[in-house]
């Protein structure tokens, strides 16, 4: 598989996973709204700083176990149920919660920097998703676990990272004047892309059997 193509599943995986508002999103668009979108750029740029590392761990524990192919089949039944979850949550539940509260304290632009590494240091979950999706497209044979491979990868994911905080800073007007009444939407995108990874973690799982 060409690098171009890992790039842009790496860029597209990372996308979709920072999809839903959450602290990184939410706050980088608040930072911007308030003190100025080149803040808000930076506060991404130290996110993103992050989310390479975490993913390069990421694709490193995958790698590691795509030779337990034992622990990789667990992984795999758990990671179905999460998705299942998840899609039940946005498709039925997410609409019936609160918007969360974005207040966003004054900070200088280094500080906003390193205030993003420090908050994508303390949010994990992009390891255990990123590992997940790294053994899933290796399993199809489109990544291999090769260092050019990898690396690519992990540049993509960083870029798809900062491409979302940047959407979330650029529309974060429209959204708010709005009070969140596109939220029934997005939860209902979020909802349907999670659906379609469960289907094809299922899919996986039943091809092994």
């Amino acid at each position: 598989m060409s690098i171009t193509v890992i790039f842009f599943l790496g860029l597209i995986i990372a996308f979709v996973g920072v999809i839903p508002p959450g602290l990184l999103n939410m706050t980088a668009a608040k930072i911007s709204l308030k003190e100025g979108y080149s803040r808000g750029v930076v506060f991404s740029l130290g996110v993103c700083v992050i989310v390479f590392l975490q993913t390069y761990i990421a694709a490193m524990f995958a790698r590691y176990l795509t030779n337990h192919q034992d622990v990789v089949e667990i992984l795999q039944r758990v990671a179905f149920v999460i998705f299942v979850l998840i899609t039940i949550y946005f498709l039925l539940i997410a609409e019936k919660q609160p918007k969360p509260n974005i207040e966003a304290n004054s900070k200088s632009k280094h500080s906003r920097f390193f205030q993003g590494m420090f908050l994508s240091a303390i949010n994990v979950f992009p390891i255990p998703y990123q590992a997940y999706m790294t053994i899933t497209i290796a399993s199809f044979g489109w990544m291999k676990f090769e260092k050019i491979s990898i690396i690519t990868y992990v540049t993509g994911a960083a870029m798809g990272t900062f491409v979302m905080l940047y959407l979330y800073i650029f529309f974060f007007d429209k959204i708010k004047d709005k009070n969140f009444t596109s939220q029934k939407n997005m939860n209902y995108i979020i909802g349907t892309i999670t659906g379609i990874i469960a289907g094809v973690t299922l899919i996986n799982i039943l091809m092994e059997l």
